[in-house]
Protein backbone atom coordinates (compact mmCIF):
# COMPACT_ATOMS: atom_id res chain seq x y z
CA UNK A 1 0.00 0.00 0.00
CA UNK A 2 1.43 3.38 -0.72
CA UNK A 3 0.67 6.65 1.03
CA UNK A 4 0.10 10.11 -0.27
CA UNK A 5 3.22 12.09 -1.10
CA UNK A 6 2.62 13.72 2.03
CA UNK A 7 2.58 10.51 4.68
CA UNK A 8 6.44 11.00 4.91
CA UNK A 9 6.31 13.37 7.75
CA UNK A 10 5.48 11.04 11.23
CA UNK A 11 3.44 12.16 13.80
CA UNK A 12 2.25 11.20 17.28
CA UNK A 13 -0.76 9.87 15.89
CA UNK A 14 1.23 7.17 14.17
CA UNK A 15 4.34 7.03 15.91
CA UNK A 16 4.91 5.82 19.77
CA UNK A 17 6.29 9.43 20.91
CA UNK A 18 4.70 9.61 24.65
CA UNK A 19 7.91 8.90 26.46
CA UNK A 20 9.43 12.05 24.60
CA UNK A 21 6.72 13.98 23.88
CA UNK A 22 6.98 17.10 25.96
CA UNK A 23 6.19 19.99 23.48
CA UNK A 24 3.65 20.92 21.70
CA UNK A 25 4.50 20.70 18.29
CA UNK A 26 2.78 20.74 14.73
CA UNK A 27 0.90 17.41 13.67
CA UNK A 28 -2.38 15.48 14.81
CA UNK A 29 -2.08 13.52 18.50
CA UNK A 30 -5.73 12.47 18.46
CA UNK A 31 -6.43 9.01 16.84
CA UNK A 32 -9.89 9.03 15.26
CA UNK A 33 -9.32 6.39 12.40
CA UNK A 34 -7.08 3.69 11.58
CA UNK A 35 -5.33 3.12 8.86
CA UNK A 36 -4.07 6.64 8.81
CA UNK A 37 -6.09 8.98 6.18
CA UNK A 38 -2.60 9.55 4.32
CA UNK A 39 -2.51 6.02 3.13
CA UNK A 40 -6.84 6.83 1.34
CA UNK A 41 -6.42 7.85 -2.47
CA UNK A 42 -8.14 8.35 -5.07
CA UNK A 43 -8.11 5.17 -6.79
CA UNK A 44 -10.05 3.34 -4.48
CA UNK A 45 -13.42 5.52 -4.93
CA UNK A 46 -14.29 2.55 -7.06
CA UNK A 47 -14.48 0.28 -3.76
CA UNK A 48 -16.69 2.73 -1.95
CA UNK A 49 -18.76 2.92 -5.41
CA UNK A 50 -18.89 -0.60 -5.03
CA UNK A 51 -20.09 -1.24 -1.75
CA UNK A 52 -23.14 1.25 -2.07
CA UNK A 53 -24.27 -0.30 -4.96
CA UNK A 54 -24.11 -3.74 -3.32
CA UNK A 55 -27.15 -4.70 -1.09
CA UNK A 56 -26.50 -5.16 2.70
CA UNK A 57 -25.64 -9.10 3.35
CA UNK A 58 -28.72 -11.40 4.23
CA UNK A 59 -28.24 -11.80 8.27
CA UNK A 60 -25.47 -9.04 8.46
CA UNK A 61 -26.89 -6.67 11.28
CA UNK A 62 -24.80 -2.97 10.72
CA UNK A 63 -26.49 -0.09 12.54
CA UNK A 64 -26.09 2.81 10.22
CA UNK A 65 -26.09 6.45 11.24
CA UNK A 66 -25.95 9.91 9.28
CA UNK A 67 -23.29 12.90 9.81
CA UNK A 68 -24.73 16.09 8.42
CA UNK A 69 -21.26 18.92 8.09
CA UNK A 70 -22.33 22.27 8.25
CA UNK A 71 -18.94 23.59 7.67
CA UNK A 72 -19.99 27.61 8.86
CA UNK A 73 -18.18 29.58 11.58
CA UNK A 74 -18.62 33.20 12.78
CA UNK A 75 -14.85 32.95 12.79
CA UNK A 76 -11.86 30.51 12.26
CA UNK A 77 -10.74 29.20 15.59
CA UNK A 78 -6.71 29.29 15.68
CA UNK A 79 -6.40 25.61 16.31
CA UNK A 80 -9.18 24.19 13.87
CA UNK A 81 -8.50 22.42 11.42
CA UNK A 82 -11.53 21.30 9.83
CA UNK A 83 -13.25 22.62 6.68
CA UNK A 84 -15.08 25.35 7.71
CA UNK A 85 -16.03 28.52 5.79
CA UNK A 86 -16.54 32.26 7.61
CA UNK A 87 -17.40 34.17 4.70
CA UNK A 88 -20.78 32.57 3.10
CA UNK A 89 -24.05 34.18 2.39
CA UNK A 90 -27.32 33.48 3.28
CA UNK A 91 -27.82 32.65 -0.34
CA UNK A 92 -24.49 30.55 -0.34
CA UNK A 93 -25.46 28.88 2.69
CA UNK A 94 -28.86 27.82 1.07
CA UNK A 95 -26.95 26.79 -2.28
CA UNK A 96 -25.00 24.15 0.37
CA UNK A 97 -27.93 22.70 2.13
CA UNK A 98 -29.66 22.26 -0.74
CA UNK A 99 -26.87 20.21 -1.99
CA UNK A 100 -26.68 18.94 1.40
CA UNK A 101 -30.65 17.43 0.88
CA UNK A 102 -29.48 16.22 -2.74
CA UNK A 103 -26.68 14.10 -1.91
CA UNK A 104 -28.39 12.60 0.70
CA UNK A 105 -31.62 11.78 -1.77
CA UNK A 106 -28.90 10.22 -3.90
CA UNK A 107 -27.73 7.94 -0.40
CA UNK A 108 -31.23 7.06 -0.10
CA UNK A 109 -31.33 5.51 -3.39
CA UNK A 110 -28.24 3.22 -2.87
CA UNK A 111 -28.67 -0.45 -2.31
CA UNK A 112 -26.88 -0.73 0.41
CA UNK A 113 -28.58 2.23 2.16
CA UNK A 114 -32.16 1.92 0.75
CA UNK A 115 -34.86 0.82 3.57
CA UNK A 116 -32.09 0.93 6.69
CA UNK A 117 -33.31 2.68 9.52
CA UNK A 118 -30.99 5.19 11.49
CA UNK A 119 -29.89 4.54 14.46
CA UNK A 120 -28.03 8.03 15.13
CA UNK A 121 -27.62 11.35 13.58
CA UNK A 122 -25.11 14.08 13.93
CA UNK A 123 -24.54 17.70 13.49
CA UNK A 124 -21.31 18.55 13.39
CA UNK A 125 -19.01 21.73 11.72
CA UNK A 126 -18.40 24.43 11.65
CA UNK A 127 -21.00 24.91 13.76
CA UNK A 128 -23.95 23.63 13.08
CA UNK A 129 -26.23 26.50 15.23
CA UNK A 130 -24.44 28.82 12.64
CA UNK A 131 -27.25 28.49 9.96
CA UNK A 132 -30.58 30.06 11.19
CA UNK A 133 -33.75 28.47 12.67
CA UNK A 134 -35.51 28.91 9.34
CA UNK A 135 -32.58 26.91 7.35
CA UNK A 136 -32.51 24.39 9.63
CA UNK A 137 -36.15 23.61 9.72
CA UNK A 138 -35.88 23.13 6.16
CA UNK A 139 -33.06 21.35 6.13
CA UNK A 140 -34.68 18.74 8.51
CA UNK A 141 -37.74 18.30 6.40
CA UNK A 142 -36.44 17.96 3.77
CA UNK A 143 -33.70 15.18 4.84
CA UNK A 144 -36.35 13.55 6.82
CA UNK A 145 -38.87 13.63 3.85
CA UNK A 146 -35.92 10.53 2.08
CA UNK A 147 -34.21 9.32 5.40
CA UNK A 148 -36.33 9.36 8.37
CA UNK A 149 -35.28 9.32 12.06
CA UNK A 150 -37.91 8.77 13.71
CA UNK A 151 -36.66 5.50 15.20
CA UNK A 152 -33.28 7.04 16.03
CA UNK A 153 -31.83 6.35 19.07
CA UNK A 154 -29.95 9.73 19.50
CA UNK A 155 -29.96 12.86 17.20
CA UNK A 156 -26.58 14.91 18.23
CA UNK A 157 -25.96 18.73 17.55
CA UNK A 158 -23.08 20.81 18.23
CA UNK A 159 -23.57 25.01 19.39
CA UNK A 160 -21.40 27.60 19.48
CA UNK A 161 -22.77 29.46 22.83
CA UNK A 162 -22.88 33.17 20.30
CA UNK A 163 -25.08 31.83 17.43
CA UNK A 164 -27.87 30.74 20.03
CA UNK A 165 -31.26 32.50 20.44
CA UNK A 166 -33.89 31.39 22.83
CA UNK A 167 -35.82 30.72 19.33
CA UNK A 168 -33.13 28.97 17.70
CA UNK A 169 -32.67 26.86 20.91
CA UNK A 170 -36.23 25.90 20.55
CA UNK A 171 -35.77 25.18 16.78
CA UNK A 172 -33.03 22.77 17.39
CA UNK A 173 -35.17 20.65 20.18
CA UNK A 174 -37.51 20.48 17.35
CA UNK A 175 -35.93 18.69 15.47
CA UNK A 176 -35.90 15.93 17.69
CA UNK A 177 -32.38 16.66 19.07
CA UNK A 178 -31.46 14.59 22.48
CA UNK A 179 -28.30 15.51 22.68
CA UNK A 180 -26.89 19.16 23.04
CA UNK A 181 -23.09 19.93 22.97
CA UNK A 182 -22.19 23.21 23.90
CA UNK A 183 -18.40 24.75 22.67
CA UNK A 184 -17.43 25.98 26.02
CA UNK A 185 -13.88 25.55 25.63
CA UNK A 186 -12.49 27.56 28.64
CA UNK A 187 -14.27 30.40 30.48
CA UNK A 188 -11.86 33.10 30.67
CA UNK A 189 -12.39 35.69 27.71
CA UNK A 190 -8.80 36.71 27.27
CA UNK A 191 -8.27 32.61 26.45
CA UNK A 192 -11.01 32.52 24.27
CA UNK A 193 -9.91 35.54 22.39
CA UNK A 194 -6.39 34.61 22.01
CA UNK A 195 -7.61 31.54 20.73
CA UNK A 196 -9.86 32.84 17.93
CA UNK A 197 -13.21 31.78 19.49
CA UNK A 198 -15.91 33.87 18.12
CA UNK A 199 -18.03 33.78 21.77
CA UNK A 200 -17.12 35.55 25.11
CA UNK A 201 -18.15 33.85 28.80
CA UNK A 202 -21.34 36.07 29.11
CA UNK A 203 -22.57 34.30 26.03
CA UNK A 204 -22.27 30.86 27.43
CA UNK A 205 -24.07 32.63 30.37
CA UNK A 206 -26.63 34.08 28.16
CA UNK A 207 -27.47 30.79 26.67
CA UNK A 208 -27.70 28.49 29.41
CA UNK A 209 -30.62 29.12 30.84
CA UNK A 210 -32.71 28.72 27.71
CA UNK A 211 -30.61 25.01 27.44
CA UNK A 212 -31.41 23.94 30.27
CA UNK A 213 -35.05 25.10 29.93
CA UNK A 214 -35.73 23.13 27.03
CA UNK A 215 -36.28 19.23 27.26
CA UNK A 216 -33.13 17.89 25.87
CA UNK A 217 -32.47 14.56 27.08
CA UNK A 218 -28.70 15.25 27.44
CA UNK A 219 -26.81 18.40 27.50
CA UNK A 220 -23.03 18.22 27.12
CA UNK A 221 -20.14 20.83 27.44
CA UNK A 222 -16.85 20.69 25.94
CA UNK A 223 -13.64 22.18 27.49
CA UNK A 224 -10.21 22.52 26.06
CA UNK A 225 -7.07 22.14 28.36
CA UNK A 226 -4.17 23.77 26.94
CA UNK A 227 -5.60 26.71 25.33
CA UNK A 228 -2.97 29.07 24.26
CA UNK A 229 -2.25 31.16 27.09
CA UNK A 230 -3.88 28.98 29.69
CA UNK A 231 -2.43 28.69 33.56
CA UNK A 232 -3.05 26.67 36.51
CA UNK A 233 -4.66 29.44 37.97
CA UNK A 234 -7.06 30.41 34.79
CA UNK A 235 -7.72 26.26 34.48
CA UNK A 236 -8.60 25.89 37.74
CA UNK A 237 -10.90 28.73 37.46
CA UNK A 238 -12.71 27.25 34.01
CA UNK A 239 -13.03 23.86 35.75
CA UNK A 240 -14.85 25.56 38.68
CA UNK A 241 -17.08 27.29 37.20
CA UNK A 242 -17.94 24.64 34.71
CA UNK A 243 -18.92 21.97 37.96
CA UNK A 244 -21.40 25.75 38.57
CA UNK A 245 -22.84 24.62 35.06
CA UNK A 246 -23.96 21.16 36.13
CA UNK A 247 -24.15 19.80 32.78
CA UNK A 248 -25.10 16.53 32.26
CA UNK A 249 -21.53 15.41 30.57
CA UNK A 250 -17.81 17.18 30.18
CA UNK A 251 -16.16 16.38 27.30
CA UNK A 252 -12.26 17.49 27.67
CA UNK A 253 -9.68 17.37 25.45
CA UNK A 254 -5.49 18.51 25.74
CA UNK A 255 -4.84 21.08 23.15
CA UNK A 256 -3.14 19.88 19.97
CA UNK A 257 -2.17 21.66 16.74
CA UNK A 258 -2.23 19.54 13.78
CA UNK A 259 -1.65 21.15 10.68
CA UNK A 260 -3.09 23.71 8.64
CA UNK A 261 -4.18 25.14 11.71
CA UNK A 262 -3.38 29.16 12.43
CA UNK A 263 -1.14 27.87 15.26
CA UNK A 264 0.42 25.46 13.56
CA UNK A 265 1.72 27.90 10.64
CA UNK A 266 2.88 30.36 13.24
CA UNK A 267 5.10 27.48 15.22
CA UNK A 268 6.29 26.04 11.29
CA UNK A 269 7.17 29.69 10.86
CA UNK A 270 9.71 29.54 13.65
CA UNK A 271 7.62 31.96 15.78
CA UNK A 272 6.38 29.35 17.93
CA UNK A 273 7.90 32.11 21.21
CA UNK A 274 4.98 34.71 20.92
CA UNK A 275 2.57 31.47 21.81
CA UNK A 276 2.29 30.71 25.38
CA UNK A 277 1.58 27.31 24.93
CA UNK A 278 1.76 24.65 27.25
CA UNK A 279 3.71 21.65 26.94
CA UNK A 280 2.65 17.81 27.19
CA UNK A 281 2.96 16.92 30.73
CA UNK A 282 1.37 19.87 31.88
CA UNK A 283 -1.64 19.25 29.92
CA UNK A 284 -1.93 16.43 31.39
CA UNK A 285 -1.73 17.79 34.75
CA UNK A 286 -4.50 20.06 34.20
CA UNK A 287 -6.85 16.74 33.03
CA UNK A 288 -5.66 14.99 35.53
CA UNK A 289 -7.17 17.90 38.19
CA UNK A 290 -10.03 18.73 35.94
CA UNK A 291 -11.05 14.54 36.47
CA UNK A 292 -10.72 14.82 39.90
CA UNK A 293 -12.62 17.95 40.69
CA UNK A 294 -15.55 16.68 38.58
CA UNK A 295 -15.32 13.14 40.12
CA UNK A 296 -15.84 15.30 43.73
CA UNK A 297 -18.62 17.54 42.27
CA UNK A 298 -20.45 13.94 41.38
CA UNK A 299 -18.89 13.09 37.75
CA UNK A 300 -17.48 9.99 36.56
CA UNK A 301 -15.25 9.56 33.96
CA UNK A 302 -16.92 6.83 30.98
CA UNK A 303 -14.28 7.51 28.58
CA UNK A 304 -10.44 9.08 28.16
CA UNK A 305 -12.16 12.29 27.72
CA UNK A 306 -15.94 12.25 29.18
CA UNK A 307 -17.34 12.46 32.27
CA UNK A 308 -21.00 12.39 32.95
CA UNK A 309 -23.12 13.22 35.91
CA UNK A 310 -24.43 10.25 38.28
CA UNK A 311 -27.84 10.02 37.88
CA UNK A 312 -27.55 10.96 34.44
CA UNK A 313 -28.29 9.81 30.75
CA UNK A 314 -24.84 8.99 29.79
CA UNK A 315 -25.13 7.21 26.20
CA UNK A 316 -23.05 8.39 23.17
CA UNK A 317 -24.35 6.39 20.95
CA UNK A 318 -22.66 8.50 17.61
CA UNK A 319 -19.05 7.52 19.16
CA UNK A 320 -19.85 3.86 20.39
CA UNK A 321 -21.13 2.70 17.23
CA UNK A 322 -18.50 4.18 14.91
CA UNK A 323 -15.90 2.79 17.40
CA UNK A 324 -17.60 -0.94 16.96
CA UNK A 325 -17.48 -0.66 13.06
CA UNK A 326 -21.28 0.79 12.14
CA UNK A 327 -22.07 2.29 8.74
CA UNK A 328 -22.17 5.88 9.04
CA UNK A 329 -22.59 8.47 5.53
CA UNK A 330 -20.48 11.31 6.18
CA UNK A 331 -22.67 14.00 4.30
CA UNK A 332 -20.93 17.19 3.36
CA UNK A 333 -18.23 19.02 2.05
CA UNK A 334 -14.41 16.94 3.23
CA UNK A 335 -16.65 14.57 5.60
CA UNK A 336 -15.72 10.80 5.87
CA UNK A 337 -17.95 7.70 5.59
CA UNK A 338 -17.66 4.51 6.24
CA UNK A 339 -19.39 1.78 4.52
CA UNK A 340 -18.95 -1.89 4.53
CA UNK A 341 -15.30 -1.87 6.12
CA UNK A 342 -14.03 0.52 2.99
CA UNK A 343 -13.74 4.21 4.27
CA UNK A 344 -13.93 7.13 2.05
CA UNK A 345 -14.08 11.18 2.13
CA UNK A 346 -15.93 13.51 -0.08
CA UNK A 347 -14.11 16.40 -2.04
CA UNK A 348 -12.76 18.97 0.23
CA UNK A 349 -13.27 22.06 -1.82
CA UNK A 350 -16.62 24.04 -1.96
CA UNK A 351 -16.29 23.49 -6.18
CA UNK A 352 -15.22 20.25 -6.18
CA UNK A 353 -18.01 19.57 -3.43
CA UNK A 354 -21.38 21.30 -5.30
CA UNK A 355 -19.61 20.36 -8.75
CA UNK A 356 -20.70 16.55 -8.96
CA UNK A 357 -24.19 16.74 -7.15
CA UNK A 358 -25.23 19.17 -9.43
CA UNK A 359 -24.93 16.55 -12.10
CA UNK A 360 -27.05 13.89 -9.90
CA UNK A 361 -23.28 12.43 -8.57
CA UNK A 362 -21.80 12.12 -5.11
CA UNK A 363 -18.81 13.71 -4.62
CA UNK A 364 -16.10 10.93 -3.67
CA UNK A 365 -12.78 12.06 -2.96
CA UNK A 366 -10.56 9.29 -1.74
CA UNK A 367 -11.12 5.96 0.02
CA UNK A 368 -9.34 2.67 1.39
CA UNK A 369 -10.69 -0.86 1.46
CA UNK A 370 -9.41 -2.16 4.59
CA UNK A 371 -9.17 -5.66 5.38
CA UNK A 372 -10.13 -7.61 8.27
CA UNK A 373 -6.79 -7.61 10.65
CA UNK A 374 -7.44 -3.74 9.48
CA UNK A 375 -10.67 -3.34 11.02
CA UNK A 376 -10.46 -5.33 13.62
CA UNK A 377 -7.47 -3.26 14.60
CA UNK A 378 -9.08 -0.18 14.43
CA UNK A 379 -11.85 -1.26 17.12
CA UNK A 380 -9.02 -2.39 19.21
CA UNK A 381 -7.48 0.81 19.46
CA UNK A 382 -10.50 3.10 19.36
CA UNK A 383 -12.23 1.15 22.35
CA UNK A 384 -9.52 1.61 23.95
CA UNK A 385 -10.35 5.05 24.20
CA UNK A 386 -13.01 4.18 26.72
CA UNK A 387 -10.77 2.92 29.59
CA UNK A 388 -11.67 -0.48 29.30
CA UNK A 389 -11.80 -3.18 26.41
CA UNK A 390 -13.14 -7.01 26.32
CA UNK A 391 -11.36 -9.60 24.30
CA UNK A 392 -14.69 -11.41 24.24
CA UNK A 393 -15.73 -8.58 21.66
CA UNK A 394 -13.25 -9.95 18.80
CA UNK A 395 -13.54 -13.38 19.79
CA UNK A 396 -17.09 -13.15 19.01
CA UNK A 397 -16.78 -10.95 15.65
CA UNK A 398 -13.29 -11.94 14.42
CA UNK A 399 -12.88 -14.99 15.73
CA UNK A 400 -9.35 -13.53 17.12
CA UNK A 401 -7.30 -13.89 20.41
CA UNK A 402 -6.62 -10.15 20.56
CA UNK A 403 -4.42 -11.06 23.78
CA UNK A 404 -2.30 -13.47 22.09
CA UNK A 405 -2.30 -11.20 19.01
CA UNK A 406 -0.97 -8.11 20.20
CA UNK A 407 0.75 -9.78 22.97
CA UNK A 408 3.90 -7.74 23.14
CA UNK A 409 1.80 -4.14 22.36
CA UNK A 410 0.10 -5.61 26.13
CA UNK A 411 2.84 -6.24 27.99
CA UNK A 412 5.15 -3.34 27.46
CA UNK A 413 1.75 -1.32 28.23
CA UNK A 414 1.64 -3.06 31.64
CA UNK A 415 4.83 -3.23 32.46
CA UNK A 416 4.90 0.85 32.03
CA UNK A 417 1.84 1.33 34.54
CA UNK A 418 -0.55 2.39 31.62
CA UNK A 419 -3.20 -0.94 31.66
CA UNK A 420 -4.13 -3.75 33.40
CA UNK A 421 -4.68 -7.33 32.06
CA UNK A 422 -7.40 -9.53 32.79
CA UNK A 423 -8.30 -12.52 31.18
CA UNK A 424 -11.97 -10.88 30.56
CA UNK A 425 -10.82 -7.11 30.45
CA UNK A 426 -8.14 -4.87 29.55
CA UNK A 427 -8.37 -1.49 31.88
CA UNK A 428 -6.17 1.48 31.35
CA UNK A 429 -4.36 3.28 34.35
CA UNK A 430 -5.61 7.15 35.22
CA UNK A 431 -1.80 7.72 33.42
CA UNK A 432 -2.90 5.65 30.54
CA UNK A 433 -6.25 7.40 29.94
CA UNK A 434 -4.32 10.66 30.44
CA UNK A 435 -2.29 9.69 27.25
CA UNK A 436 -4.36 6.67 25.45
CA UNK A 437 -3.81 8.79 21.97
CA UNK A 438 -0.15 8.40 22.37
CA UNK A 439 -0.27 4.67 23.08
CA UNK A 440 -2.26 3.61 20.06
CA UNK A 441 0.63 3.38 17.37
CA UNK A 442 1.71 0.63 19.54
CA UNK A 443 -1.03 -1.43 17.80
CA UNK A 444 -0.56 -0.55 14.13
CA UNK A 445 0.77 -2.35 11.40
CA UNK A 446 4.56 -1.60 10.86
CA UNK A 447 3.98 0.06 7.72
CA UNK A 448 1.51 2.32 8.89
CA UNK A 449 3.90 3.78 11.92
CA UNK A 450 6.17 6.57 11.56
CA UNK A 451 3.82 7.68 8.84
CA UNK A 452 1.79 11.11 8.21
CA UNK A 453 -1.76 10.61 9.98
CA UNK A 454 -3.41 13.27 7.60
Amino acid sequence: MTPSSTSTQPEPATSRLDKILTDTDVGSVFVSNYPPYSFWNGEQVKAAEGVLQAPLPNGEATDLGLYLHIPFCRKRCKFCYFRVYVDKNADQIQQYLDALVREIEIYAQQPRIAGRPLKFIYFGGGTPSYISARHLRGLVRRVQAVMPWDRAEEVAFECEPGTLTEAKVAAIADCDVTRLSLGVENLNDEILSENGRAHLTKEVYRVWPWIRATDFAQVNVDLIAGMVGETWDTWRDTVSRTIDLDADSITIYQMELPFNTVYSKTISAGHRRELILADWQTKREWHAHAVEAFGAAGYEQTSAYTVVKRGRPASFVYRDALWRGSDMIGSGVASFSHMGGVHYQNATSWEDYLGPLEQGSLPLGRALQTTAEQRLTRELILQLKLGRLRPSYFTDKYSADVLTEYASAWETLKDEGMLTIHPDEVRLTPTGLLRVDQLLPLFYAPEFQHSRYT
